[in-house]
């Protein structure tokens, strides 16, 4: 009798121990479980338009577009587009190519308030102009051909940027110091919906 005394009491003792649950709480293990759950993955269009002005006017309008998607896999898009322009290298090297064009590296997680983070590597060369140099200078004057050289132009940023679905913003404005030619980028984010 003793013994089935002693083993009520250890049953009711470790009932009282034990923390109550009622239908409103969750317990310890799911609430860990709802805070570990990663976002859920959002497909977002990312427009990219480069504009070139020479003083108010537009001479030139490069729009690109990529999707990618905020705290998903794979975790950037990337847009490589452009040309292999030859450059002469001297007369034992013969020519050279160099890789001319755009290319924009796009990542973006989810913020607070539906907003959206997004970060933007972009890189942009063109080729404007050429500049006459001497094909082989160690020559004779009598031999010596010339061959035209590109000017290669370069832009190149990095941003950081906050935007909800629908907006637009002017992120970047530079003026090159040898032709005097604005360049802005505009960078808009919209939300794909499913």
């Amino acid at each position: 009798m003793r013994k089935a005394a002693m083993a009520a009491f250890l049953v009711a003792a470790s009932a009282m121990a034990m923390p109550r649950l009622t239908a409103q709480e969750k317990p310890r293990s799911e609430d860990a479980a709802t805070e570990a759950r990663p976002a859920q993955p959002t497909p977002l269009r990312i427009a990219v338009t480069f504009t070139e002005f020479e003083g108010d006017k537009k001479v030139k309008s490069l729009p690109y577009t990529m999707v990618v998607v905020a705290d998903g896999k794979p975790p950037k898009s990337v847009v490589k587009m452009g040309s292999r322009v030859p450059v002469y290298a001297g007369k034992e090297h013969g020519m050279q190519y160099l890789d001319i064009g755009t290319n924009i590296d796009c990542q973006a997680s989810r913020a607070n308030d539906n907003r959206f983070d997004i970060r933007l590597i972009l890189e942009r060369s063109w080729v404007e102009g050429n500049l006459a140099v001497a094909v082989d200078p160690d020559a004779s004057s009598q031999s010596t051909g010339q061959f035209p050289e590109p000017i290669v132009r370069q832009f190149k940023s990095e941003l950081s940027l906050t935007l909800r679905d629908g907006q637009t913003v002017e992120s970047s404005f530079a003026t090159d110091p040898l032709s005097g030619k604005v360049f802005k980028v505009e960078v808009s984010l919209a939300v794909m919906k499913g």
